[in-house]
């Protein structure tokens, strides 16, 4: 039995959602744009005041750790940190890419025809700039079979994969590769943003094995390198 609040600010979709037993009771989400830093805070007090649950009621806070947006994972995992101190309940991180595609594979009827038995694999894409993703791939069981990586897409990509199975695109970074992933096993379908939702069954899962982060230390997964850069337009 575990009341978990799941942060998800890893794209440009600011999304919390409070599970019981992996069950979502209540979310707010927004796909506005990358407001996280107006928004989260005020998601947060919205979704305890709307079930009118005690914030002291919590068992955990679980935070999307990356990879993704550097500002909006650096947001996220400092409220999510700031709730665990004040609250002194554990912090669970789980992976961006990891519950998109495992929820995209659990549930991909939803999103496409393509039948089981054709077993089909799934590549959830994050958008990393120009044509760039961060991405994986994962089977219909939700089990990883290429490691999350920062790829630049081609017309190679994946095509090993692409010839003996129908592979699933989706995600922030899917459509700017549509004009370069045209196998014909190549299908774009699937949930084209995260949310915290996705997160939940992950979340209670790390819950139940007790498999926390260290209040202190957790940092985000950023898998590249942060570059700062100096603006052109310097503004006075």
């Amino acid at each position: 039995m575990a009341l978990i609040l799941n942060i998800e600010t890893s794209t440009e979709v600011c999304s919390v959602s409070l599970a019981e037993n992996g069950a979502l009771v209540h979310k707010k989400e927004s796909a506005e744009g990358m407001n996280h830093s107006r928004l989260l805070t005020v998601f947060i007090d919205a979704l305890f005041a709307e079930t009118k649950i005690s914030l002291k009621k919590l068992d955990a806070v679980a935070v999307s750790k990356g990879p993704g947006s550097y500002t909006g994972l650096r947001i996220g995992v400092s409220v999510a940190k700031g709730l665990c101190y004040a609250l002194g309940i554990p912090l669970i991180s789980v992976n961006s890419l990891e519950s998109l595609g495992i929820y995209a594979a659990l549930n991909f009827t939803q999103f496409s025809e393509v039948k089981p038995e054709n077993e089909p694999l799934f590549c959830p894409m994050i958008d990393a700039r120009r044509m760039e993703v961060y991405t994986a791939l994962y089977n219909t069981k939700g089990e990883e079979i290429k490691p999350i990586s920062a790829e630049v897409i081609t017309e190679g990509f994946l095509q090993p994969e692409l010839e003996k199975h129908p592979v699933l695109f989706f995600g922030n970074g899917a459509a700017k590769c549509k004009n370069v992933l045209t196998h014909p096993n190549a299908i774009f379908a699937g949930p084209e943003t995260t949310s915290a939702v996705f997160m939940q069954p992950l979340s209670e899962e790390k819950f139940q094995l007790q498999q926390f982060e260290d209040v202190a230390y957790f940092e985000p997964f950023y898998l590249k390198n942060f570059v700062a850069t100096i603006p052109k337009n310097k503004v006075f």
